[in-house]
């Protein structure tokens, strides 16, 4: 017990802020247990990562959270498949499973998923392996293919039954026919199959990169795939397997709610990923395109102003979209949330980020302040310091602030003394552009 209250320390402090741990450890329980989390395990983690693999699991089963886990073991599989002098053949990037082949693999993923069940439980984590019994499947192709199967269908039946009874469940990645024949399938496409199912909050794959990366080895923090698919499918640096796997994403996330995203990390930063708003990999999300505009024209204004107030819960000053020097506006097209930049000196100034209260759930805001990010590297802002719903989610994401009597003034990009005076001095000077907050009405 002290070695597990250790870890759950340990990683607590690595995560930031209480806050924000208390707020999505609220988010999270107030879903049905079932769905938490699907979370997609390589064999190569189970295999060189395990303690940190454990420890973030153990975390989540100590808070009270009960995520699935479908663990893979290619790595192992293959080395196992090496060791017995079985050569197996690949068609069209699948393996070709004989019966083998099929007796290989049925002996090493029940291995690795006791493995990593076992390790559990070492350190004080009830768990259950379930090596087979919840995948249905078919044939992919038995004349080409033999064993290897896609996943029809789910059984729930004993993953709840592991979760009532307080065990993490630990899945594999075999499927059985309608006649009972057992078949190799990807651990990927089971794990997307189950999410498609139970529909949970979080869908993740933990992966030892840490997420998407760039064709310059640069991580991206965040896909809205209504902004950004055509354009990742495109790149030169996605191979094919990557682009079959993003295709799966896609139409896994446009059959979920909207609030559903999924997310590629580490295990050492999984906790991370899951209890603060900056995350520690790549988080994809369905989301809605973000309109830019360089002006007013061919903005909605009625539905911008609409938005704002609302969020606010305060009326605009009355002449705010005749005598304000707009620079950009961002919204995105549902408009559900905006960002309103101006020009306040040299550097563009965020004068409102609005996000109504179910886009926050659906990550709406997260992707819009991405964008915004990308197209200004340098940006200041300021928020009231009562302003508790907002604040802390503007301290992990700027660089800087500095704290008035009235305002919190943040920045981010800005490195030169001259420049963040400059700002700091605007931003306190600034005139409020909201009125008061119409009188309460029993």
């Amino acid at each position: 017990m002290n070695e597990t209250r250790a870890i759950i320390t340990q990683l607590l402090e690595n995560i930031g802020s209480s806050k924000e741990v208390d707020q999505y450890l609220k988010q999270f329980s107030a879903v049905e247990s079932t769905k938490f989390a699907v979370i997609k395990v390589r064999g190569d983690i189970v295999r060189d990562d395990l303690e940190q693999l454990c420890s973030a699991l153990t975390f989540l089963y100590r808070v009270g959270l009960y995520p699935i886990v479908v663990q893979g073991a290619g790595a192992q599989l293959d080395a196992a498949l090496r060791e017995s002098g079985h050569t197996v053949e690949t068609r069209d990037g699948l393996r070709v499973v004989d019966q083998q082949t099929l007796r290989v693999a049925r002996r090493t993923l029940t291995t690795v998923n006791h493995q990593l069940a076992d390790a559990l439980e070492a350190m004080g984590t009830r768990a259950r392996a379930i090596p087979a019994g919840v995948f249905e499947g078919e044939q992919v192709d038995a004349a080409r293919y033999g064993f290897h199967g896609q996943v029809t269908g789910v059984e729930l039946d004993p993953i709840r039954a592991a979760i009532k009874s307080g065990h993490l469940p630990i899945l594999s990645g075999f499927a059985e026919s309608a006649s009972g024949q057992l078949l190799l399938v990807h651990a990927r496409t089971a794990a997307l199959v189950l999410a498609h199912r139970i529909q949970p909050s979080k869908i993740i794959f933990l992966t030892p990169q840490g997420g998407l990366r760039d064709g310059d080895g640069r991580l991206i923090r965040a896909l809205n795939l209504a902004e950004d698919y055509e354009w990742l499918i495109s790149e030169p640096w996605v191979d094919a397997r990557e682009r079959v796997r993003f295709e799966a994403i896609k139409h896994l996330l446009d059959a979920l709610p909207l609030q559903s995203s999924v997310a590629l990390t580490t295990p050492g930063l999984l906790p991370k990923e899951l209890f603060t708003h900056r995350g520690s990999g790549t988080l994809i999300r369905r989301g809605e395109r973000v309109l830019v505009f360089d002006s007013l024209d061919g903005v909605d204004i009625p539905r911008l102003k609409a938005l704002v107030e609302q969020v606010f819960g305060r009326p605009l000053v009355e002449d705010y979209f005749q005598k304000k020097p707009f620079y950009r506006i961002y919204v995105t097209e549902t408009y559900r949330s905006t960002a309103i930049l101006t020009c306040e000196g040299d550097i563009p100034y965020l004068d409102k980020f609005a996000v109504d209260e179910k886009a926050q759930g659906e990550g709406l805001g997260a992707s819009l302040w991405e964008k915004v990010i990308e197209d200004n590297p340098k940006l200041f802002w300021r928020s009231r310091i009562d302003n508790r719903n907002i604040n802390p989610w503007y301290f992990s994401r700027a660089d800087g602030s500095l704290r008035g009597r009235e305002w919190v003034v943040f920045w981010y990009g800005l490195d030169d003394f001259d420049e963040i005076q400059q700002a700091l001095a605007l931003a306190f000077a600034m005139p409020a552009s909201l009125g008061p907050r119409p009188p309460f009405v029993p």
